[in-house]
């Protein structure tokens, strides 16, 4: 089941929904894209045909950021927030269970070598067989070594639209597998950045304490996510 918003298809998941959806495309019979979609990212499509495509096409889009479920909510359609750390968090540990192996790529190399020393830590069993930063320019080495070590999962902190890319293009050419973007999830679970507490994860305002604790994101989710809240509006009475 899913819901359109400004052309694209969102899909409509409870969070252990999104999980199992994940599991099966992990077993899958070829390589699987999850976006975990934010205002940003449907701003930079307009402007990119070739991201814009990539959305549509991926085998599971799901609303990360709480512009789109406010978005999604204007349109008429009750979607619940599946937050892509918390996810990718998720499939880790589902991983780690089941002795999937797993591949890491993207952020600074003392950011990701941390982030593993924690996932580690706190996940058991957790099998990474392949990890490397995101500082590359080669993308065929890349492919070129997930290709010899075969992981099953694939978390990839590039950034968007980077990351979305780079799954995109792995898509012709990996062996079966799952690849999520998962933007800058790496920095939290290094210990780098801070994440919000409980109480604004629970309503949706992660983004407001990332910007009081970090004031520079501020041009990024200003005017961008009022904007994006007034094209929602628009959209519903254009329809």
């Amino acid at each position: 089941m899913s819901a359109e918003l400004f052309g694209f298809n969102i899909d409509n998941y409870k969070f252990e929904e999104a999980v199992s959806v994940a599991k099966e495309l992990i077993d899958g019979k070829k390589v699987s894209q999850v976006i975990t979609i934010n205002p940003e990212m449907f701003e930079y499509s307009n402007s990119d045909s070739e991201f814009s495509n990539i959305i549509k096409e991926a085998e599971m889009v799901i609303p990360d950021g709480i512009g789109v479920k406010i978005a999604l909510k204007i349109n008429g359609n009750n979607i619940d927030r599946i937050p892509g750390i918390d996810f990718a968090k998720r499939l880790l540990q589902e991983s780690a269970k089941n002795n999937i192996p797993v591949a890491i790529i993207g952020a600074k190399e003392e950011i990701i070598t941390r982030a593993i020393e924690n996932l580690e830590k706190e996940i058991s069993g957790l099998n990474i067989v392949y990890y490397q930063n995101g500082y590359f320019d080669n993308d065929k080495e890349i492919y070129d070594n997930l290709l010899t070590k075969s992981p099953k999962l694939v978390l990839v902190a590039l950034g968007s639209p980077k990351q979305e890319k780079f799954i995109y293009n792995a898509k012709s050419i990996l062996k079966p597998c799952l690849m999520v973007g998962i933007g800058g999830s790496l920095d939290v679970w290094s210990g780098n950045i801070k994440r919000a507490p409980l109480i604004f994860q629970k309503l949706g305002l992660e983004w407001l304490y990332r910007t009081i604790t970090q004031p520079s994101r501020l041009k990024r989710i200003f005017p961008t996510l009022p904007v994006f809240i007034i094209k929602a509006i628009n959209y519903k009475f254009s329809k």
